[in-house]
């Protein structure tokens, strides 16, 4: 995906590193190339798997390698959010108690995410992965964060939530319980 700036290998197997100790660790904050939603969506995606964006560079770049299969929000595997009030996460796909992972992997671009206590709407985090509860600071509304919380309080089912800013990820998975402070 040298078209965005994204080395095909190297970029894309920090990328996955980062997004595989993210996923394993809710909350933790892990550099990745930049654009760091270009980089996860590069990573994430090839010709089968289902995106809705409205990133148009990132559209085309994927339509010249033959990789994008667009779909609805409300129906795409990777949901790549880049303006909150675009798309509603509790219209995005959960999964189902037989098929948990057949839930959305929503990326939101924002402009900071940080552990412990911020200038940005704070969640606390527990479950898996977590050691007691962490404290995630995210440049979102908060009405956006309570939405993510309702979508994540039906385990099994859910969504796994993936924030980058430019060179920075943290996720949030299903399986992790989600309190807006």
């Amino acid at each position: 995906m040298r078209a965005l700036g994204i080395d095909p290998v190297h970029d894309t197997r920090r990328t996955f590193d980062g997004l595989l100790s993210a996923m394993s660790r809710p909350g933790s904050i892990h550099t990745v190339p930049a654009p760091a939603d270009h980089a996860i969506i590069t990573t994430l995606v090839d010709h089968e798997v289902t995106v809705a964006t409205s990133d148009e560079v990132l559209e085309k770049a994927l339509s010249e390698q033959g990789r994008f299969n667009p779909a609805s929000p409300d129906e795409a595997s990777v949901v790549h959010v880049s303006d909150h009030t675009t798309v509603d996460v509790r219209n995005c796909k959960r999964g189902s108690l037989v098929e948990p992972s057949d839930g959305a992997t929503i990326i939101y671009r924002v402009e900071a995410v940080a552990t412990g206590d911020a200038d940005e709407t704070m969640v606390t985090l527990s479950g898996p992965g977590v050691d007691g509860d962490r404290t995630l600071s995210v440049a979102l509304p908060e009405s956006e964060l309570s939405a993510l919380a309702a979508v994540q309080s039906e385990y099994p089912r859910g969504v796994d939530a993936v924030f980058a800013t430019e060179d920075r990820l943290a996720a949030i998975p299903r399986s992790v319980t989600v309190e807006v402070a």
